[in-house]
């Protein structure tokens, strides 16, 4: 795993040990920022299960300002850590260990909007649905903000969730992203 463009790229980022993770691979990686960006102005950043942070500092790579990693493993919390010192954006990041759930919550509590969301849980463990409309309905999502989901190609998302509206989606192999924006003036199903 690298970081494949921006300040930081060609840095080596290490994997989380074990096989609870799963890191999106460079190609994937790739996809999704070609589908996004390919790079930004500023904006804040949920990885909302973070594993090794490798798309969150792609992000950060990219031109994110600030970025939030979220993940409930302390293997995945050091590897998040790691990586971020290594590429040198410590200073642009806060790591938190928490399951995502009550981590939505606090972070709603702070009031903090974001320009882009970074969903990627376990295959197992297909949440998208439940994060992506707490997201929308307690404020944590800018007009025009972009939630990236990437889930098992069998998974099939809805067009719409509460006022995210599904603005892409792609096949790589047995990977899906979909590709969702946030639009409150959107009309709801």
């Amino acid at each position: 795993m690298r970081v494949i463009a921006g300040e930081q790229k060609g840095l080596t980022l290490k994997a989380v040990p074990g096989h609870k993770t799963r890191p999106t691979t460079d190609k994937v990686k790739e996809a999704i920022f070609n589908m996004i960006g390919p790079f930004f102005d500023g904006g804040i950043g949920l990885d909302l299960y973070g594993g090794s942070g490798g798309l969150g500092i792609e992000a950060l790579s990219r031109g994110v300002e600030r970025m939030i990693f979220v993940d409930q493993q302390k293997r995945a919390i050091e590897t998040i850590k790691q990586n971020l010192s290594h590429c040198g954006l410590e200073g642009r990041a806060e790591v938190y260990r928490n399951d995502a759930k009550r981590a939505l919550q606090v972070l709603t509590k702070r009031g903090i909007v974001f320009t882009y969301v970074f969903l990627d849980p376990p295959y197992a463990k297909q949440t998208i649905k439940n994060d992506l409309a707490i997201l929308a309905n307690h404020g944590l999502l800018e007009e025009g903000g972009v939630v990236v989901c990437e889930h098992d190609r069998d998974t099939m998302l809805p067009d719409q969730i509460e006022y995210a509206v599904k603005h892409k989606e792609e096949t790589y192999g047995d990977t899906m992203i979909t590709i969702y924006k946030y639009e409150k003036g959107g009309n709801l199903e």
